[in-house]
C-alpha cells in the first residue's frame, strides 16, 4: 500500500514542477540540449532532458546509474550492486538500442550480443553534463538509436579539485584533477578510484553472504586551443580500468543464483579530436572519435574474452539563411568485434544527414533526415519531424513523430555461439517508429514549470536468438506516459519530481517486455543555504517482469532513499555525507541479485 500512495502522489505532484533538471529554476526555458546537431531548447524539444554537473553534486551520484535511474521513461538494471553488469532501457526498448556518446564519441560495446553498453564502472567524477534524448533518433545519429540518446559531456577544469570520501562495506574513493582555461586554450588532467569490498551480488537474504568486491580506475585529459578566431582544435580522451567479483550459477543445478568466486576484467577508453573552422560562411567540423573495450570473465576457471571497438569519422557544416537554422554532414562509422568463441566482424556503416530549425512565430519546426548505407545489410532512410506552438500563458505543445533502426550486431551477424542446422535466416536491420506529444507548462515568475508526455514506439523485426539461432521475429510496442518537473518553493528550497507509466509488450506474443517495470518515480527535495546544501530523493518502483532460466519470474516492487549533504567550511573546503538507502529497505533492482542496506559515507572537497 506504502508504494501505491508514493507513485500515486508523485504522479500527480509532478504536474506542478519542472521538466529538466536546471541550475536555476528562473533560467529554465534557456536550457539547452547540443545533441540535437543544432542546439535546442529543451522546453521546446520532445524527450529532451539535460543534467548539468551541479544537480549529480547536489545528488550526491557516484556512477550514472545513480542519477540516470530518476530520468522518467529510463529503466536502470544492475547485476550486482558494486560493479554488476548494468544497462538502461528507454521507453521500454532494449538496452542495445540506446545509444551512449562520450564527447560524441559511440562507446556502445561492438562484442556485446545486443551491443548494449555497460555503466557499470562509469563513474561521473569528470562529467559536466549529461543529456538524454529519448524516442528514435536515428535521423541524427544512425544504427543503435531506436530508444534514444545517452550524451555525456567531460568537464574543462580551470584550477585544482581534489575529494576524499570513505565509508561501508570499506569503501574508500579519490579524485584529483588539474587544468588551465581561458578564451585562447584550455588543458586539464584528472585521475578517479573507486575502491570497495562490496556486499554478495547474490541476494544476501537468500543465504550469500560472501562480499563481492569492486575496483575501478579512471583517466581522463581534455584540451583546445584557438589557432585563429576562424579556425580551433580541441579533443579529449578517457580510460577506465575496473574488476569486479560478481556471483554466477554454480554447479551441479546451474538453476539458482548464489556466491561463486566468477569475476569479471574490464578496459575501455574513448576519445575524440576535432578541428572547427569558419568558412564559406559555413561553421565546419572535422572531428575522428573512437572507442575501444576489452572485458574478461571468469567462470569455474575458465575465462572468457570478448573485445569490441569503434571509430567515427565525420564531417559537419552548420550555418544560418533566410532564418532557418541548418547544419548537414557525412559520417563514417566502423565497428569490428572478436568474440570469446573465436569468430569476429567488421561491420561499417556510410551516412548522410541534415537537419533544419525554423521559427514562425510562436510556431517552431525542425525536420532531418538521414540516409545510411551499411556495408552488409542493405540502406535504411531515417527521418524525425518535430513541433512546438507557444499558447500563451505559459503553455507550450509539442510533437514529434520519428523513425529508426538498429543493424544486427557482430554476434548477431555471424550467429555466435548457434547451434541449429544451417542455413541459418539472413537478417536485416531492426526499425521503429515512434509519436509523441508534450504539454509543458511554466508559470510567469520561473518558480514552477512542468511537463507531461505521451508517446508510442514501435519496433519491427527484432533479433531474438531462439531455437539456436538469431532470427527478426519480435514485434515490440511500447505506450508510455511521463510527468516530470521542478519547483521553487522558497526558502532555499527546491523540489524535482518524476513519474513514467510504461506499458511495453512484446506483440508477438502478448507478454509484458523484461525488466521495464509499468511504475516508476522518484522525487528529490534539495536545500541550498549560505553554507550548507542537501537533497533528499525517494525513489520507487512497481513489479516488474524478470527472467528466471526458462521461466518468467516476478522482481518485486521497492520504495528506497537516499540523503546527501554538504558543509562549506570554506570556500575552497567542504565536507561531504551522504546515507543510501535511508530505511534500510530490502530491495532488487534485478531479481535474485542484493542491494545494499542502509549504508552512509563522509568526504571532503576541496577547490582551488
Amino acid at each position: 500500500m506504502k508504494r501505491s500512495i508514493l507513485l500515486s502522489t508523485a504522479a500527480i505532484a509532478a504536474a506542478f514542477a519542472a521538466p529538466a533538471f536546471a541550475e536555476d529554476a528562473t533560467q529554465l526555458d534557456e536550457v539547452i540540449v547540443t545533441a540535437t546537431r543544432i542546439p535546442a531548447i529543451v522546453g521546446d524539444t520532445p524527450g529532451a532532458r539535460v543534467i548539468d554537473g551541479k544537480t549529480i553534486e547536489q545528488r550526491g551520484a557516484i556512477f550514472a546509474a545513480d542519477i540516470l535511474a530518476d530520468v522518467p521513461g529510463l529503466s536502470v538494471t544492475r547485476t550486482g550492486a558494486f560493479g554488476g553488469v548494468t544497462q538502461v532501457r528507454m521507453r521500454g526498448a532494449t538496452p542495445g538500442k540506446t545509444l551512449v556518446l562520450v564527447d560524441g564519441a559511440p562507446v556502445n560495446d561492438a562484442a556485446e550480443p545486443n551491443g548494449a553498453y555497460d555503466f557499470s564502472s562509469f563513474e561521473l567524477a569528470d562529467i559536466e553534463r549529461i543529456e538524454v534524448l529519448s524516442g528514435p533518433q536515428s535521423s541524427l545519429w544512425g544504427s543503435d538509436a531506436i530508444g534514444g540518446v545517452i550524451s555525456f559531456t567531460t568537464r574543462e577544469i580551470d584550477g585544482v579539485r581534489a575529494e576524499a570520501e570513505a565509508g561501508s562495506f570499506s569503501t574508500v574513493r579519490g579524485r584529483v584533477s588539474a587544468g588551465v582555461a581561458n578564451d585562447t586554450y584550455a588543458f586539464s588532467a584528472y585521475a578517479s578510484r573507486f575502491d570497495t569490498d562490496g556486499i554478495s551480488a547474490a541476494d544476501k537474504a537468500n543465504g550469500n553472504p560472501e562480499a563481492d568486491g569492486f575496483r575501478s580506475t579512471t583517466l581522463g585529459a581534455k584540451g583546445r586551443y584557438a589557432l585563429s578566431d576562424a579556425v580551433k582544435v580541441d579533443g579529449a580522451v578517457r580510460w577506465n580500468r575496473s574488476k569486479a567479483d560478481i556471483d554466477g550459477f554454480p554447479a551441479p543445478t546451474y538453476a539458482a543464483l548464489a556466491d561463486t568466486n566468477d569475476t569479471q576484467n574490464s578496459e575501455q577508453w574513448s576519445g575524440f579530436g576535432r578541428v572547427t573552422a569558419k568558412a564559406f560562411g559555413l561553421n565546419h567540423q572535422f572531428s575522428v572519435s573512437a572507442s575501444d573495450l576489452d572485458r574478461t570473465s571468469y567462470s569455474g576457471g575458465f575465462g572468457s574474452t570478448f573485445s569490441g571497438e569503434r571509430q567515427a569519422y565525420r564531417w559537419q557544416a552548420d550555418g544560418k539563411a533566410q532564418g532557418v537554422d541548418y547544419a548537414f554532414g557525412v559520417e563514417r562509422n566502423e565497428a569490428s568485434a572478436h568474440l570469446s568463441s573465436g569468430r569476429s566482424r567488421d561491420l561499417s556503416i556510410t551516412s548522410v544527414f541534415g537537419v533544419a530549425h525554423y521559427d514562425v512565430g510562436a510556431l517552431n519546426l525542425t525536420g532531418g533526415l538521414r540516409y545510411d548505407d551499411t556495408d552488409d545489410f542493405g540502406s535504411k532512410t531515417t527521418g524525425r519531424v518535430s513541433a512546438a506552438y507557444d499558447l500563451a500563458g505559459g503553455f507550450i505543445l509539442s510533437g514529434a513523430y520519428g523513425t529508426g533502426f538498429k543493424a544486427p550486431t557482430v554476434s548477431q551477424a555471424v550467429c555466435d555461439y548457434c547451434y541449429a542446422p544451417l542455413p541459418w535466416p539472413e537478417l536485416k536491420p531492426e526499425t521503429a517508429d515512434s509519436v509523441e506529444v508534450a504539454l509543458g507548462w511554466a508559470s510567469a515568475d520561473g518558480r514552477f514549470d512542468g511537463r507531461a508526455t505521451l508517446y508510442r514506439l514501435n519496433v519491427e523485426d527484432q533479433i531474438t536468438y531462439s531455437a539456436g539461432r538469431y532470427i527478426n521475429v519480435a514485434k515490440t510496442r511500447s505506450d508510455g506516459f511521463e510527468l516530470e518537473g521542478r519547483a521553487l518553493l522558497g526558502g532555499g528550497f527546491d523540489l524535482t519530481l518524476a513519474y513514467a507509466w510504461t506499458d511495453a509488450k512484446d506483440r508477438t506474443t502478448g507478454a509484458r517486455l523484461l525488466r521495464v517495470p509499468e511504475h516508476a518515480g522518484s522525487a528529490t527535495l534539495g536545500w541550498t543555504g549560505d553554507r550548507v546544501s542537501g537533497a533528499l530523493t525517494v525513489r520507487a518502483e512497481g513489479d516488474q517482469d524478470d527472467s528466471g532460466g526458462f521461466s518468467t519470474l516476478v522482481r518485486k516492487g521497492f520504495v528506497t532513499a537516499n540523503l546527501n549533504a554538504a558543509y562549506q567550511l570554506t570556500d575552497q573546503v567542504t565536507l561531504t555525507a551522504r546515507i543510501e538507502n535511508l530505511a534500510d529497505e530490502h530491495y532488487q533492482q534485478v531479481f535474485g541479485y542484493g542491494e545494499p542496506g542502509r549504508s552512509g559515507y563522509v568526504g571532503i572537497r576541496l577547490r582551488y
